[in-house]
């Protein structure tokens, strides 16, 4: 528990800036772009090399490719570095290949993406000038996404989570440009001129330059050299092809659902301005948070460990891995997702309501991300499990267990969205999404139990029993501070929701601390001592 502790906790340390500096630059885009037409096309444009990049290496990436190179490191006489050099190669020429197809492909891809977008109208045009000028980004996020793999396999962490920090400040500081040039009609999509488009889809592109030259700069610190290698015969492809075709599968079916959630809010967004796919991208990226700085950086440190403990047949160390990382998740995750149900529109408010986004549009996206709430606990344990059937080099169970949890998301999707009226349609998708992920984690767990005889489930179970309890009093206390503060001060605005995130959540959160600490919860002792101890020196 203290190795994974210590390894998350350096991840989790440069993920925390990451996602703090994410916040800033999506503050930031709020207030240039608003909610409304210009905020839905950026947003449109810059999903899309996202979801190519899913399919064709991220996915594999975690899946597959680690595994690898942690076999060749393992097995090849020069410690993989060959097999390395190999996939570098490959990786560079082929997303430059594809970054040039995609940007010819541009309108195609927005008409994909999109619901009732037509050719020839401003929304669709300017969407397609974005996309062109974000696209070409997919070569260099390809080439640092396997840089940060290798860096991992090397138990060097720091530098894959740190790295998006300095995308993230090269973008704010694109994004203020675009706020100070087009001013007040920066949100207007009618005002935008060609130039302002450039320096928002350049700008954006070149966040994921910057963050790829951080990665390939510290894999040559580590001693990696790179040599363009060609030789394919020796890059074990048809091995990779043969694992990694189910995980393209699973990726495939992903996107399909995301392809069809952006024509649902696209949709919704036209139906009511304000309610489309710019609330949902905004909720969904609070939502990813408190995963993305503890979910990740622990599954991160979890698969290599994983996969080797499978290599030499050490299946206790699977399920003792498996364990320890789901209940350090969930002693974060469970407070969390709670006091995501009740402080959402206060969390919203004071992030999103400036300049083109109005209170209204910041609330509307604190009540999606409300709903989201409800995913967050079973959407980690969910990604936890396909890292147990990835360290056994089983990339095709997650596809069928991924497709019947998309394929139960896409009915709800649709069931919602014929039934809610437009202004709820996007909370509608947020629901279908955390009743899916439910569903798919109970199947994944009595899958991956069969497969390492046993996952520790009912200890798990009650560990987590234990910090829902302790996590329910912080409930409360962020419910009473809504209700005195909406009788004392009236609606939402700026310092209300201010006053209700310090006490709701700034106290809330002390005081799970304190009732976990109490409860002898073993996962909140170990991180209440790690801080105590780093401030203490």
């Amino acid at each position: 528990m203290s190795r994974l502790l210590r390894a998350s906790a350096i991840m989790a340390a440069g993920t925390m800036v990451s996602r703090v500096t994410g916040f800033v630059r999506t503050m930031v885009l709020a207030y240039a772009i608003g909610t409304m037409a210009m905020g839905d096309a950026y947003n449109a444009a810059y999903a899309i090399p996202y979801s190519i990049l899913d399919l064709l290496l991220l996915g594999v990436l975690s899946s597959v490719v680690v595994p690898m190179i942690v076999r060749a490191q393992q097995h090849d006489p020069d410690g993989g570095r060959a097999y390395e050099q190999r996939l570098m190669t490959i990786t560079t020429v082929a997303l430059i290949l594809v970054a040039a197809l995609a940007v010819l492909a541009a309108p195609l891809l927005i008409d994909l993406y999109t619901t009732d977008w037509e050719p020839g109208t401003r929304k669709f045009e300017v969407a397609v000038a974005l996309a062109r000028f974000i696209l070409p980004q997919l070569a260099f996020f390809g080439i640092g996404a396997v840089a940060g793999a290798i860096l991992n396999t090397r138990d060097r962490f720091a530098a894959p989570m740190w790295a998006p920090v300095v995308n993230n400040l090269v973008v704010i500081g694109v994004l203020a440009a675009y706020a100070v040039i087009a001013g007040t009609t920066g949100g207007d999509i009618s005002k935008v001129t060609n130039g302002q488009l450039a320096l928002l889809g350049l700008g954006t592109t070149a966040g994921i330059v910057a963050q790829a030259l951080v990665l390939v700069i510290a894999l040559k610190r580590v001693g990696f050299a790179f040599v363009p290698r060609f030789d394919l015969r020796n890059a074990r492809l048809g091995e990779m092809g043969r694992a990694g075709i189910w995980t393209i599968g699973y990726v495939i079916i992903t996107q399909l659902g995301f392809m069809l959630t952006t024509n649902l809010s696209s949709a919704a967004g036209d139906a009511v301005p304000g309610h489309g796919i710019t609330p949902y991208t905004f909720a969904f990226q609070l939502f990813q948070l408190p995963y993305g700085v503890i979910g990740v950086s622990v599954i991160t440190a979890m698969l290599p460990r994983m996969s080797r403990g499978v290599t030499e047949g050490r299946l206790d160390d699977v399920r003792g891995e498996f364990g320890s990382s789901v209940r350090l998740i969930s002693s974060v995750m469970v407070p969390v997702s709670l006091l995501l149900m009740v402080l959402g529109p206060a969390i919203t408010v004071p992030i999103y309501a400036h300049g083109a986004t109005s209170v209204e549009a910041a609330k509307y996206i604190g009540n999606v991300l409300q709903v989201y709430g409800l995913a967050l606990v079973p959407f980690a344990i969910f990604q936890l499990l396909l890292r147990v059937f990835y360290a056994f080099g089983d990339t095709r169970t997650p596809v069928f267990v991924g497709a019947g949890t998309t394929a139960v998301n896409a009915v709800l999707m649709v069931v919602f969205f014929q039934l809610l009226p437009a202004r709820y349609a996007v909370m509608g998708l947020a629901f279908a999404y955390a009743v899916a992920y439910a569903l798919g984690a109970m199947v994944a767990w009595w899958l991956a139990a069969r497969r390492v005889r046993g996952l520790g489930g009912w200890e798990i179970g009650m560990a987590l029993t234990r910090m829902y309890l302790a996590a329910l009093p912080s409930a409360v206390l962020a419910l009473a501070a809504v209700w005195t503060a909406q009788q004392v001060f009236g609606g939402l605005d700026f310092l209300n929701s201010l006053i209700i995130l310090a006490v709701g959540g700034g106290l809330g959160m002390l005081l799970y601390l304190a009732v976990a600490h109490r409860a002898r919860i073993p996962e909140v002792n170990s991180i209440v001592g790690m801080v105590a101890g780093r401030v203490g020196r």
